[in-house]
């Protein structure tokens, strides 16, 4: 793990694969430590060639915090539903400054920007508003927050925001996986086992609960992004599944609809998880995908 400043904070990354390879950020989603990312998933990309970069969120991990700024939820959707700009410590567009502020401190020019969930809606704002950060856009079961998309089952839901009622270890693994399974894969199942170790390294890594609260005061504050991506030109690559119970599988199509030319895939069984069988399958889409833009990039350069 490296340190560095980047878009005026400290932040903590990770990088894999060769030092010229095609350059691919990944950004994570609501608390997770770029730990979080499956091992197997990341050795699949570098070994095919990609130059890997992965880092910790602000208010998450080993990357700077913004102690002690708590937001008020309800007051942050009552701005929304009055359309005032809610009174939040940060929005998701100053994470996606960010994560194009790696890139210019790691002096890359540009990348194939990925995101899964919340990263998927930060990675959205890197392509709307640092297009010259983005080679291509792959979201993963992500949204545009546009209204009228079907919302989370409320055990999903409550999974993802009820807080651990203890924080010692033991409590706050068992609360965890306890949580996952309410959207959890049909199709593709989890190593509890193996889940459970990577959350024990994340709580001895960081343990913060705090930075929920205004991770989640950023997804509230979130501006729909579904007309703003209607005139994005940008290569792009939407996964989503079918058993997806946090963001049911209508918000990747809606995602790919507004962006013209995209490719979607909708995996069937496959919920808001990253099980390693599924991993396979998302290297099969996204291999090819980076393959063909690269290829394209350059015969426009020739």
């Amino acid at each position: 793990m490296a340190r560095i400043r980047a878009n005026g904070i400290d932040m903590a990354y990770e990088a894999f694969g060769p030092r010229d390879g095609v350059p691919l950020l990944l950004i994570h989603g609501f608390i997770q430590q770029l730990i979080a990312w499956p091992e197997e998933f990341i050795d699949g990309l570098a070994k095919a060639g990609l130059r890997v970069i992965c880092f910790d969120n602000r208010d998450v991990g080993l990357t700077q915090k913004w102690d002690g700024q708590i937001p008020d939820p309800a007051a942050v959707i009552t701005a929304v539903r009055a359309g005032r700009k809610p009174e939040v410590p940060y929005f998701l567009s100053d994470m996606a400054a960010d994560a194009a502020g790696l890139l210019d401190a790691l002096r890359i020019d540009s990348a194939h920007i990925c995101g899964v969930s919340m990263g998927g809606m930060i990675a959205q704002l890197v392509a709307l508003e640092h297009p010259e950060k983005a080679r291509s856009l792959i979201a993963i079961f992500s949204t545009t927050s546009d209204a009228g998309l079907p919302p989370s089952s409320t055990e999903a839901h409550l999974a993802l925001t009820t807080p651990s009622p203890a924080h010692d270890r033991a409590s706050v693994i068992a609360h965890t996986l306890k949580g996952r399974r309410a959207y959890a894969s049909t199709a593709f199942a989890i190593d509890e086992e193996k889940a459970a170790a990577v959350i024990e390294r994340a709580y001895g890594r960081c343990y913060y609960p705090e930075g929920a609260l205004r991770h989640w005061a950023a997804i509230l504050a979130a501006t729909p992004r579904g007309e703003r991506l209607k005139a994005l030109k940008l290569p792009a690559l939407v996964l989503h599944g079918s058993a997806d119970t946090l963001l049911p599988s209508a918000h990747g199509r809606q995602l790919a609809e507004c962006i013209s030319g995209a490719q979607y895939h909708e995996i069937a069984g496959w919920g808001h998880d990253m099980p390693l069988s599924v991993i396979p399958l998302l290297h099969g889409f996204m291999l090819p995908f980076v393959e063909k833009v690269e290829a394209v990039r350059k015969g426009a350069a020739t």
